[in-house]
């Protein structure tokens, strides 16, 4: 019998719609994905030779529970260049991407009954790590009418005795806002820990996206490779963390997680060291969906939320349906044949909107546009 703790956890349903396209799939239906944030080409060939090199060379055993020297070495070297942020390598803790990232930082903090900030709509996975350790959720919803913009003196109001941490994500899942550097300054200014998750940063439209490590040190950043360079299913991230917190991490980590992926550590040491123009390249045709996507939704008179400065979502408003997100989404995966996700996956003052990912081909994204246009005229 499953216990209370695990019974709470309600389904990503994300995750369940792509379970559900796959059935149509096998049945012999074509399907449009635009339901997750998977990146439509694999990792560049600099960093699958280097996994291929360290594979051949024997270098699949354990590593140091903290991860390679070489590869934290390598992540400091990027905050250097992307943030002007010179970053002790000991403060990286190299995880199997930023999932057990989160539920490492969070074990590591929370006792039952410590309080989390978040701002809503937030990345599902959030509220229900936090309640599974024993925290306590404090969903701070944003205006819809100011693009879902972190609101940062409902942030600090939101703060009470048994706060432990607040907790942003920027550029964030699913509105593609942007924290700007006012917001940032104010949360470091407060004396609160800060757990930022940057997984988005580098893709961005128009603006750069400030670290929270440019403003303070009372902090923790988890990042990762899955999202810029398209490496998914390598799982590989890190945590930085605090210095102090760097010999309990390694207790936790060594006994739930052991290490990364030896080999992998080493693609990912390559796609930081190595040559940057993928990402350059990824970001200019990610720009160009999220233009056709905007001015498309647009005509079918769906508003967004807001327009996406950064990520590969679009967050859209399709309460002129009559219906909600969820009865809306279902419909156009079984009835049109185009995958989205439910606003309401991230959390209830997103019921009426549904997300798209651009992180698709654009020509298999018009194909999906048309689908719903007709399905429109036919509802």
């Amino acid at each position: 019998m499953q216990s209370r703790r695990a019974g709470k956890i309600k389904p990503f349903i994300a995750m369940e719609l792509l379970a559900r396209a796959g059935e149509l799939e096998a049945s012999g239906r074509d399907i449009v994905h635009m339901e997750l944030g998977e990146p439509d080409q694999s990792a560049p060939g600099h960093v699958v030779k280097a996994a291929f090199q360290a594979i051949k060379e024997g270098y699949t055993t354990y590593t140091p529970t903290e991860g390679i020297h070489e590869l934290r070495r390598a992540v400091s070297g990027h905050y250097a260049r992307e943030y002007d942020v010179e970053l002790d390598p000991d403060r990286v803790f190299i995880t199997m991407g930023v999932s057990p990232a989160l539920f490492l930082v969070f074990s590591f903090l929370l006792n039952p009954g410590d309080e989390v900030v978040i701002h809503e709509p937030y990345y599902p996975p959030y509220p229900k790590c936090i309640s599974y350790l024993g925290g306590r959720v404090r969903s701070v919803k944003l205006d819809r009418t100011d693009g879902f913009a972190i609101d940062l003196e409902r942030m600090l109001a939101s703060v009470t005795g048994r706060t432990k941490a607040i907790l942003i994500n920027s550029p964030s899942n699913p509105t593609g806002m942007i924290a700007d550097r006012e917001v940032l300054t104010g949360l470091a200014d407060s004396g609160i820990t800060i757990i930022s998750d940057e997984i988005y940063h580098r893709i961005t439209y128009g603006v750069k996206a400030a670290s929270i490590l440019e403003f303070t040190d009372n902090c923790w950043v988890l990042n990762g490779f899955s999202k810029v360079y398209g490496m998914t299913g390598w799982r590989l991230g890190w945590v930085i963390c605090p210095r102090d917190a760097l010999d309990q991490l390694k207790a936790v980590h060594q006994n739930f997680f052991l290490s990364a992926n030896a080999f992998v550590q080493k693609a990912g040491e390559a796609a930081l060291t190595g040559p940057q123009d993928f990402v350059s390249d990824r970001l200019e045709i990610y720009n160009q969906r999220r233009i056709y996507l905007i001015e498309s939704l647009a005509k079918l008179g769906w508003r967004l939320g807001s327009e996406p400065q950064g990520a590969f979502y679009l967050l859209a408003d399709i309460s002129s349906t009559g219906l909600d997100g969820l009865t809306v989404s279902r419909r156009l995966l079984e009835e049109a044949g185009v995958a989205v996700t439910p606003g309401l996956d991230f959390g209830e003052l997103a019921g009426d909107f549904i997300r798209f990912s651009y992180a698709t081909d654009l020509e298999r994204i018009k194909v999906g546009v048309a689908r719903i246009r007709r399905w429109l005229e036919r509802f």
